[in-house]
């Protein structure tokens, strides 16, 4: 069992997640943490509002695209020595089985249980993740991927507008929406995001469904001050009829524009460039008439075979230098480059056969390229939407919850359910995330390693899922008829083992006694309704 400690007389992190942890010692680090995602029954209430409305135009759900975090290209998972619990196993039955055995697997019926968790990460863009309703005191209970619920990027604060949607089809909620309220994660991984604890419990508030209604035209100031469900539909048009329909209705009205990308071209070099004080001009900003001189990385060996000029494809000596780097960013680059994101070379610096420093060499080939401007202009119609909404209650009444289990021998059989979505690294696309998906299997005697991810100890099962699956349960156990069995870990890393371009391993972190310890803490808190 691996532990991260406290840096001796470092300074502790100051984070909200660290909150329910401070009830541990003063010189321990604690096994959980925890954080407020919707604080109470309005603020969830908004979030709801902010995935689903009336109508199509007011569902963001099926505008989200599957959250690939740091899982496409992942390196060769190197395998080392076998997992040692950290105590005895110890289970906790699905609901509705708390006193029942459960039956032989025969044929793979899909659990109500699965869903999607649907999100806002860091950069703004709606995402998803696989999930499941776990058992839980008050039935108000999620387990999925703990990257699936912190941001690495902001400082592993929570995502934005946080629900699970079970039973997810195509922006359809039947079982309602469920807002997130409070996650639950290992300590370790909310401070020092160590992915050997990539997991989190999530409690949810009751679910709500949201629907019905007339849209109803409106002009654009009535548009403005409605705070119930709406939308905007945009027609795109020409540079006249902007011009034509802006003289009509003013900058106010719905006749709007902006820039957009630039479209770049690739060009010959201009003729006036003859000598590097010409080119100049040419390497900040657009250049003269937008065209302008950019580098464009290679390998070292297309680098080598190219020319000394001034034309497209000729070395770019400037750009190429040998650079001095830090240890930290050696062993980052290297395992970069085993997965093919950096280009260059790196090397060690010594001196009477000692290390003493670290380089890197990236390479770049001239281009010149013109760029563009771009316009987009369209025509904005405004709609106001009369909905309703209404509690459809708590999440395990309406699709049960999976057991818990942890401190399992390794090389047991497992059925892991997600939404793969993603192509292989080699362009194939097996998935389209639509749908659930169920693979099965013994996991590896083996854990997993990978040192780009800060992974020590995963275990392994050969699976050709891809991302979108992450977050998915892995269920020892599993009744077909009953259609429960016993939460024992959560896709977190996908891998190519044998290099053909394609996914044929997924990991999960080992559960073991602190992650119960994670669990049990979630499994008792309450959250309520938002909508009476």
């Amino acid at each position: 069992m691996k532990r991260i400690l406290l840096p001796a007389g470092g300074a502790i992190l100051a984070t909200g997640l660290l909150a329910a942890g401070l009830a541990g010692t003063a010189n321990a680090a604690p096994d959980w943490a925890y954080d407020t995602m919707a604080k109470d029954a309005p603020s969830a209430l908004a979030v709801a509002k902010f995935w689903i409305g009336a109508n199509e135009h007011t569902n963001n759900l099926a505008k989200a695209t599957p959250y690939t975090w740091e899982t496409k290209a992942t390196a060769k998972l190197n395998a080392s020595g076998g997992y040692t619990p950290d105590g005895k196993p110890g289970v906790v039955a699905p609901i509705g089985e708390e006193k029942k055995t459960a039956a032989k697997v025969k044929n793979i019926n899909l659990p109500k249980t699965i869903g999607k968790v649907f999100f806002v990460d860091s950069e703004n863009n709606l995402k998803w993740c696989s999930a499941t309703s776990i058992q839980g005191k008050y039935r108000n209970l999620v387990a999925t991927a703990g990257h699936c619920v912190y941001d690495d990027s902001k400082n592993a604060s929570v995502m934005d507008n946080w629900v699970f949607v079970p039973g997810y089809y195509q922006g359809k909620t039947p079982y309602g929406i469920y807002v997130g309220k409070t996650a639950f994660t290992h300590y370790d991984y909310s401070v020092y995001n160590d992915r050997d604890r990539d997991y989190a419990f999530v409690t949810v508030y009751n679910g709500v469904q949201i629907g019905g209604g007339k849209a109803t035209q409106v002009t654009g100031k009535e548009y403005a001050a409605h705070t119930g469900a709406k939308f905007i539909d945009e027609k795109t048009i020409t540079a006249d009829e902007y011009t034509a329909g802006s003289q009509k209705y003013g900058q106010d009205g719905p006749f709007k524009s902006k820039a957009v990308d630039p479209k770049v071209e690739t060009v010959a070099k201009p003729a006036e460039v003859n000598s590097l004080e010409t080119v100049k001009p040419y390497l900040t900003g657009d250049g003269k008439d937008g065209v302008k001189l950019v580098g464009a990385e290679v390998v070292k060996s297309v680098y080598d075979a190219a020319p000394d000029s001034y034309e497209n494809n000729s070395k770019f000596l400037g750009l190429s230098k040998v650079i001095d780097i830090s240890l930290e960013e050696y062993k980052q680059l290297q395992a970069d480059k085993a997965e093919g994101k950096f280009l260059g070379e790196l090397l060690e610096v010594k001196k009477e056969g000692q290390v003493t420093g670290w380089t890197k060499q990236q390479f770049f080939v001239k281009k010149w390229v013109k760029s563009t401007a771009q316009t987009k202009y369209w025509v904005e119609t405004y709609f106001i939407v009369d909905g309703f909404i209404k509690d459809v209650g708590r999440l395990g009444d309406n699709v049960g919850g999976q057991g818990f289990t942890w401190n399992q021998k390794p090389q047991q059989t497992v059925f892991v359910f997600g939404y793969p979505a993603d192509a292989h690294p080699d362009g194939n696309k097996a998935y389209t995330g639509v749908t659930p998906k169920w693979t099965y299997g013994k996991t590896s005697g083996k854990t997993y390693v990978s040192a780009a991810h800060k992974v020590e100890e995963h275990i392994g099962l050969k699976s050709s899922f891809t991302p979108g699956a992450d977050g998915g349960p892995w269920l020892a156990k599993y009744s077909n008829a009953k259609r429960l069995g016993y939460v024992n870990g959560v896709t977190s890393l996908f891998g190519d083992q044998d290099n053909n371009g394609r996914y044929d391993l997924i990991t999960s972190p080992y559960f073991d006694g602190e992650t119960q310890t994670v669990y049990s803490k979630a499994a008792n808190v309450w959250s309520g309704s938002i909508y009476k």
